[in-house]
């Protein structure tokens, strides 16, 4: 309808403005005579008015061509509404689809999920995303203000990889020559911890050569024969480095603008501090970056990172661009090259992942260094919904933390024993040899590990009260384990024996007991066994909770006696229900006896 009226708008337009020519040009012959008009006059306009005549039944003819025309191909308007193709969802339990994926067609749906369950994250979204995309600007406002010396040190950036998408290697690469200064930036090595993919070959190497137009030689190759581990990619890594300063980096990032600058500035400054950037996330899934905000790295007893907060005189700053004091790193470093020797680089007798940027977080305390965190430096890094090279990271990382535990933590090493629920003696884990790893300690003259937990993170609970830990089981039923029972909930329970995490048991001097695991930390709180006072059901409570209840929480209990409420005088028994099976249960002390799995010291 729309065009029709722009049809015969155009049509009249044209009209008037000929009858506007046709009504001048009389009035201009009229008043040349000012007597009535000659016959020449009058046939003039005889035939003036004819053609304009003429020219309207031509017009209308033309717009009733153009309606027609209009008639046979409808307007957006009146088109039948199109229905919107339904895709079947072929994995509708996956978390690559859950917030992403929704026009994939079946094919498009199947090649994403194989790639996802290869790799841990969205490769199908990254090989369609640019290798230059830029990323939101999160760093604190101040960041953006501050001024850098030129005269810096230079870089040489370390990835390290294990069969990585060709395209998120490739955006790694390409952000680090895009936001790296030039004069800075003194090398990329790449460390192949002996991939498998073809991608990562010829692929690879064609897109080094694209790079070396650009930049001649800027990019090195350092390949593993065989799988080392993290570790000894890392070292492989330092060796190959010539710059003033490494930076060892994970090959699943982005580095943000300005990211180099104020860390080489600090390091400038301090030779012996050891950095980290702050992390962004970037989702497996959709690939969209969150801003982390700024935390202290530190670890557990079980020595697994978190994040942690940063001591109150950071927070006296009022100045979120400050740096922070941090007792650990995330594996991501970067540290003055030369220095990083002296203190013995990284442990290389680490296996596959996890706990060597602990061990290396304590070693730089205790022999001459700190560490900080540089909330100017922004790196945005993959979260992978799982690790496709070790599914279970528990194997290594409990075998590192003992390792670990052996050179560096002198007496506080029963903590990560006690954690990982091993006995003290013969837990028959292979941690291999430590021997050159003590003399480093002892060349470099480093500081006790209570030094440590001390002046650098005295948020750890030394556990120095702790008699005893591990399963609890009565004689009666000894296949049998006291249990957390399901959670949330707050009535431990007696279930078949599996001597995990919801079945460890802790008892302190104090007479508290602890079910279904203890807290590393002095400002968490632990779940404590309750006798509510009536009935004959157990209760199960935060144990600052029960404390500021005046809940019955303290026990009296020595190994293969016992467990006796210090304020009810009742018992911690149990009793086979009207089922037949065995149950836990508070009542009048029967003279029951209970054993738990490890004992510390004698109670």
């Amino acid at each position: 309808m729309r065009s029709r009226g722009v049809i015969k708008g155009v049509g009249y337009l044209m009209i008037c403005a000929l009858m506007v020519y046709a009504v001048s040009y009389i009035f201009f012959s009229k008043q040349q005579e000012n007597s009535s008009l000659s016959r020449v006059q009058r046939t003039a306009e005889d035939t003036i008015l004819k053609k304009l005549e003429g020219l309207e039944q031509r017009v209308n003819k033309i717009v009733d061509v153009l309606e027609a025309s209009q008639r046979k191909q409808p307007s957006a308007e009146v088109q039948p509404e199109l229905k919107k193709k339904v895709v079947k969802k072929l994995f509708p339990n996956s978390a690559l689809f859950s917030k992403w994926g929704e026009n994939l067609s079946e094919e498009e749906q199947k090649e994403a999920e194989q790639s996802f369950v290869h790799y841990g994250y969205n490769v199908f979204l990254s090989d369609r995303l640019p290798l230059n995309r830029s990323l939101p600007d999160t760093r604190p406002s101040k960041c953006a203000t501050k001024v850098y010396p030129k005269n810096l040190p230079t870089i040489s950036v370390v990835l390290i990889y294990l069969d990585e998408a060709l395209s998120i290697l490739k955006r790694a690469i390409r952000s680090i020559i895009d936001r790296t200064p030039a004069h800075l930036l003194k090398e990329i090595i790449l460390v192949d911890d002996h991939s498998t993919n073809d991608d990562l070959k010829e692929m690879l190497d064609k897109y080094i050569e694209s790079i070396h137009q650009e930049r001649p030689g800027v990019v090195k190759k350092v390949t593993h024969k065989e799988r080392l581990g993290l570790s000894h990619a890392r070292i492989s890594g330092w060796e190959a480095a010539v710059g003033d300063v490494v930076a060892i980096l994970d090959a699943h990032i982005e580095v943000h603008v300005q990211w180099a600058e104020p860390l080489l500035t600090r390091i400038k400054d301090d030779r012996t501090v050891v950095l980290s950037p702050v992390f962004d996330r970037v989702d497996y899934d959709t690939l969209h970056v969150t801003k982390y905000g700024t935390s202290a790295h530190a670890f557990d007893w079980q020595l697994w990172c978190m994040y942690e907060s940063f001591r109150p005189e950071w927070y006296k700053l009022n100045d979120d661009s400050e740096p922070g004091k941090s007792p650990s790193v995330m594996g991501i470093l970067v540290a003055d090259r030369l220095f990083l020797g002296e203190i013995g680089v990284l442990d290389e007798g680490m296996l596959v992942y996890g706990g060597e940027n602990v061990e290396l977080g304590i070693r730089v305390w205790t022999c001459g260094g700190s560490i900080e965190i540089i909330p100017c430096s922004k790196i945005a890094h993959i979260e992978r919904a799982h690790k496709p090279y070790a599914r279970d990271l528990s194997i290594p990382l409990k075998r590192n933390a003992l390792r670990l535990a052996e050179v560096w933590m002198d007496e506080y090493k029963r903590n990560v024993l006690i954690s990982w629920n091993l006995p003290l003696k013969d837990h028959g884990i292979d941690i291999g040899d430590v021997t050159e790893r003590k003399k480093l300690r002892e060349k470099l003259n480093c500081k006790p590990f209570k030094w440590y937990m001390d002046n650098v993170y005295p948020q750890l609970d030394t556990w120095e009260d702790l008699v005893g830990y591990g399963v609890l089981r009565n004689d009666l039923s000894n296949n049998n384990c006291i249990d957390q029972g399901p959670v949330p909930g707050s009535v431990p329970i007696l279930y078949q024996c599996h001597f995990y995490g919801p079945q460890n048991c802790y008892y302190r001097r104090s007479g508290e007991i602890y079910i279904g695991g203890i807290k590393s930390h002095k400002y968490n709180s632990n779940r404590c066994l309750v006798d509510p006072g009536e009935g004959h059901t157990p209760g199960l409570h935060s144990c600052k909770t029960a404390k500021e209840k005046g809940f019955h929480m303290y026990w009296n209990f020595k190994q293969g006696q016992a467990i006796r409420n210090r304020d009810t005088d009742r018992c911690l028994e149990i009793a086979q229900g009207a089922n037949s099976y065995y149950q836990l249960i508070i009542q009048p002390c029967s003279g029951q006896h209970w054993t738990i799995q490890h004992i510390l010291q004698e109670f």
